[in-house]
């Protein structure tokens, strides 16, 4: 049996103490945010990615151990468990080799070779393999096969036995783990995937054109080429191969497992390791290794997807303020909402700017009123249909006003699939589609993260063929990014959702709900500790979550930062030191670098735990978001048609790819920057040069209005030239 431990102590360069007391942590019932921000004594100070990498991998090592316990198993209950083949696989680390190893043993459907063992040609091929010597100058395998003729077993010929013979020792090789294991290599540093479009498919017709005649060595093929090909192959569009020298391979195989001296029995090898190979390794080794390939791709896929997510829901909130919330619409109309400080839905109201001067005049006067009546501070106008020509009427409406509202295009991907979602419903039972839109549009202006995480990750469009990676896999990490974000930021209880609740450390869905009914059935939570009378809120959930929750304006000044509960006492001792209030742990941080912290060093808390603490009460309760910013688009250009090359525009970043980044230039087409059009320099990775909602300037190189592409740069151009 394997060590897990010390394998991960090895492999994540850590101590061993680290290892076991995060493990212990695990156990215990301890989220990966609780065990990052408030056990960094126990853990030495891991942070989350060091965390979940950890843990992933030693969820990996558990699954091996238990598969190698179950293969050992049922080797030894056949009885051909040798000390060598136990050797093998105890040393196995890897859950491919693993099941090589075991695939000779392994239960099987009904195979040649089974049929053949039935025949009774099983000493047959013992023979031929006796002969397969250097020893054996001569033999003659017809001879051999006629006395295994047997019309009532279904073997008419010597011919026939040979076949039989020939299907056992094949399938035999065929389940060598250590050729295998070449094939397998030999595929992926030396084959070639090639695709070529089908021929019902003429030239410029489909989305896959790069593909036509298009071929990569297996070991270079980028992500984002892997699943455009898988797609495309499931769509019937393309046809995908993995090519390599079969000759090559062959003579390789034959070299180590033929070594007869008679040329019948070399001769019978050869044929039968090229039947070997076609029939029984080709294909389920191109299938693994492409299976391989596709995990590679995923793994990717979803690693941009979730640094995507990440920058998407850390945007900078506009801040809680009344808000208008404005869903866009020619023929249908704009829908205009009014939401409070709290996001709260107050008013809806339909305008009709974009149908004639009387319509617009009234247009005006609704918005106006509304943004009068309700203290309007900020105004969330979503990027869809006729969002720019409602930017433009917006503009127009609040010029001469004093104080002006912040006018903002938003990204409004989702929230169609928000509106009809049973989160949306419940909310909002009595209004329509378009108007639970519109309070989306507006709440995600001024926070974000609390009004993305209502919406399915898949559906806010900043994923790279999200709908063709593991979707387990996918929705997993996307939940870790979510929760990770969430307990970064941290959540007021009073005015957080059940959506958001549900994301913390140590709160389920249930527990979630129970909140807010308790806080809708007593009134606002007035410190931390109530949360303890939440049914089903117990201790564990409580010291998990607590210190991700904050209470605004509460009898504990504490509960509104990321100070824990049960390091309360430690912040009461400094403050009573330093001869301050705890309504003055602002001035803490300051007065406290005066002060050996080592003093307040306990077994409990330690020096981890101290410099945060003082960290937080250096801007108690601080948000950790970014200053709030917005793209300016430029005036006049809202078509794809008045864009020209040569611009250069304000844009927003929409989502990051492998291959470059999308860019909203306000125009309702997202154009490209490439990847090599994103610095002045070599980029390797888009993820190091921009981010999703970042402002970025950008140059038009080329505008294709019919296939609707944009080509963009951010390069800076050389004024010498």
């Amino acid at each position: 049996m394997i060590n897990i431990p010390e394998i991960l102590t090895d492999e994540f360069s850590l101590q061993p103490w680290q290892v076991t007391n995060t493990l212990a942590l695990l156990e215990e019932g301890g989220t990966i945010p609780f065990i990052a921000r408030y056990r960094k004594e126990r853990t030495g100070e891991l942070d989350e990615i060091r965390l979940r990498d950890l843990v992933e991998r030693y969820t990996y090592l558990t699954e091996l151990e238990e598969r190698r316990q179950t293969i050992l198993s049922s080797i030894e209950e056949q009885g051909k468990l040798t000390d060598e083949l136990r050797t093998a696989i105890e040393q196995c680390m890897r859950k491919t080799e693993l099941e090589d190893l075991y695939l000779p043993y392994k239960p099987k459907k009904r195979t040649r070779a089974t049929v053949a063992r039935e025949k009774g040609l099983e000493p047959l091929a013992d023979i031929i393999r006796a002969c397969n010597s250097p020893e054996t100058t001569a033999a003659d395998l017809s001879a051999q096969a006629s006395a295994f003729v047997d019309e009532e077993k279904g073997v008419a010929t010597a011919e026939e036995a040979l076949a039989g013979a020939s299907d056992i020792l094949a399938e035999e090789i065929s389940e060598k783990a250590e050729l295998r294991a070449h094939v397998r290599g030999e595929f992926v540093r030396n084959g070639v995937f090639r695709s070529r479009i089908k021929d019902d498919h003429p030239e410029g017709t489909t989305k896959f054109e790069m593909y036509r005649d298009f071929s990569v060595p297996v070991r270079d093929i980028a992500p984002h080429n892997m699943l455009a090909l898988r797609r495309g192959e499931a769509e019937g569009i393309l046809s995908f191969d993995l090519e390599f020298e079969r000759d090559a391979l062959l003579a390789w195989i034959e070299q180590r497992v033929s070594h007869s001296g008679a040329r019948e029995v070399r001769d019978f090898y050869h044929a039968m390791i090229a039947d070997a190979f076609d029939r029984l390794m080709k294909h389920t080794l191109i299938g693994e290794v492409r299976y391989e390939k596709k995990l590679e791709a995923d793994m990717a896929s979803i690693q941009t997807f979730e640094v995507n997510l990440r920058e998407l829901l850390l945007s900078a909130p506009a801040g809680m303020k009344p808000t208008l919330g404005v869903d866009p619409g020619f023929r249908t109309g704009c829908k205009v909402v009014a939401i409070d400080r709290t996001g709260k839905f107050l008013e809806y109201r339909a305008v009709f700017p974009h149908t004639g001067e009387q319509k617009r005049i009234e247009a005006v006067g609704v918005l106006r009123d509304m943004i009068t009546r309700h203290g309007v501070e900020l105004i969330a106008i979503g990027n869809g249909t006729a969002g720019r020509e409602t930017d433009t009427f917006v503009a127009e409406v609040i010029r001469e006003m004093d104080p002006r509202p912040v006018k903002v295009m938003v990204n409004e991907s989702g929230a169609s699939i928000y509106s009809a979602s049973d989160v949306a419903i419940e909310e909002f039972p009595d209004l329509d589609l378009t108007v639970r839109g519109a309070v989306s549009i507006g709440r995600r202006l001024m926070d974000p993260l609390a009004e993305l995480v209502k919406i399915d990750p898949k559906s806010i469009g900043v994923g790279q063929y999200q709908h063709d990676v593991d979707q387990r896999l996918l929705r997993k990490k996307l939940d870790e990014t979510v929760e990770s974000c969430v307990n970064h930021v941290g959540v007021d209880v009073n005015t957080a959702s059940k959506q958001l609740l549900s994301y913390v450390a140590g709160i389920t869905s249930t527990v979630a709900k129970n909140i807010v009914q308790y806080r809708d059935e007593h009134g606002a939570f007035r410190s931390r500790a109530q949360l303890l009378d939440v049914p089903r809120f117990g201790p564990k959930g409580f010291e998990q979550a607590a210190g991700f929750l904050r209470i605004r304006g509460g009898e504990q000044p504490l509960d509104s930062t990321a100070v824990h509960p049960e390091s309360y006492h430690v912040v009461e001792t400094i403050a009573r030191d330093l001869d301050l209030s705890l309504d003055r742990i602002g001035e803490i941080a300051a007065k406290v670098k005066d002060i050996d912290i080592r003093r307040y060093v306990t077994g409990d808390v330690g020096e981890p735990t101290l410099r945060d603490i003082l960290r937080e009460l250096e801007k108690p309760g601080r948000d950790p978001r970014d200053s709030f910013r917005y793209a300016e688009f430029r005036e006049g250009v809202s078509e794809i048609a008045d864009l020209k090359p040569g611009m250069v525009l304000e844009g927003v970043v929409t989502n990051v790819a492998n291959f470059g980044a999308f860019v909203d230039i306000g125009v309702h087409q997202d154009g490209l920057v490439h990847i090599s059009q994103l610095a002045n320099r070599f980029v390797r990775d888009p993820k190091e040069v921009v981010k999703v909602g970042q402002i970025v300037s950008v140059r038009v190189l080329e505008v294709n209005e019919q296939l609707k592409r944009i080509s963009l740069s951010m390069k800076k151009e050389d004024r010498n030239k």
